[in-house]
């Protein structure tokens, strides 16, 4: 029976050896929990797929709302895929947008797809395999107003994906005034979270960091959202992230992200 019904589903994961389970959230109404592995990894809220519970997610979206006037469709590429979350984001923040989604585990993007449905009319193409061979697999001449790169989780990287290179990649992907989204889960020492400010800094024009504000403290593990600009960081977004939250919230950019830099 699917999870979407009020029971838990799970499915094994034959690239990673482990199970992902699927089950409803006993605090939302309508929400549901996706952990692989026995670790929660996305929250889904069916009823209202405008709300996002997870505050790094809800960071990402915050950025996404800037990169295009408000509910105008958008071209968003998704590399990792989770419970989709952030593709049924935008699909009820701005109905028609184009979306793709790359995932490598095909037992998880089926079991996602099939215990969740996406929202009637939403447009997401899916591939399966890795996130940078992905990129040259995909139509030629097709650009991107944002790009999410939700792979990190924690300070094992894969080094193809974690380097300047693959960010270069992934930029002559975007259109003009795209935005390049990294969400970068780290341990205390923000060692990952350095070289990524360095890479993305070498690959696009401007970056900026987003997130509660003792994570900048490099005390405790968690989430630091990396976005890079093709044009100088917008001034204004700076007080509209840390106006829209969640709270307390700190962007850096410029000469402040330089306390950052590898």
């Amino acid at each position: 029976m699917a999870a979407a019904n009020g029971t838990t589903s799970a499915r094994f994961l034959r690239t990673t050896g482990q199970h992902a389970t699927i089950e409803p959230d006993a605090f939302t109404d309508g929400a549901y929990v996706l952990s692989i592995g026995g670790a929660e990894q996305s929250h889904v809220n069916l009823s209202k797929p405008g709300e996002i519970f997870y505050e790094y997610l809800r960071r990402i979206g915050n950025i996404v709302d800037l990169a295009a006037p408000s509910g105008e469709p958008i071209r968003a590429l998704h590399l990792g895929a989770g419970a989709l979350t952030l593709a049924r984001y935008i699909q009820a923040t701005r109905p028609g947008s184009e979306q793709y989604a790359v995932e490598l585990e095909r037992e998880l993007l089926d079991f996602v797809l099939q215990q969740l449905p996406l929202p009637a009319g939403t447009r997401l193409t899916t591939l399966i395999g890795d996130a940078r061979d992905s990129l040259a697999e995909l139509p030629g001449g097709l650009l991107f107003d944002v790009i999410i790169l939700d792979i990190f989780s924690g300070p094992e990287a894969p080094e193809h994906i974690a380097c300047a290179e693959f960010y270069q990649e992934a930029a002559a992907r975007l259109g003009h005034g795209g935005v390049l989204i990294v969400n970068v889960g780290d341990e205390p020492g923000l060692t990952l979270v350095r070289s990524q400010v360095a890479a993305l800094r070498r690959a696009m024009t401007d970056v900026a960091a987003f997130a509660e504000r003792g994570m900048f403290e490099g005390r405790y593990p968690g989430n630091i959202i990396l976005t890079g600009t093709q044009t100088p960081w917008p001034a204004p977004w700076t007080d509209e992230l840390m106006a829209r939250g969640p709270y307390p919230a700190l962007v850096l950019a410029g000469v402040e992200l330089d306390t950052l830099s590898a």
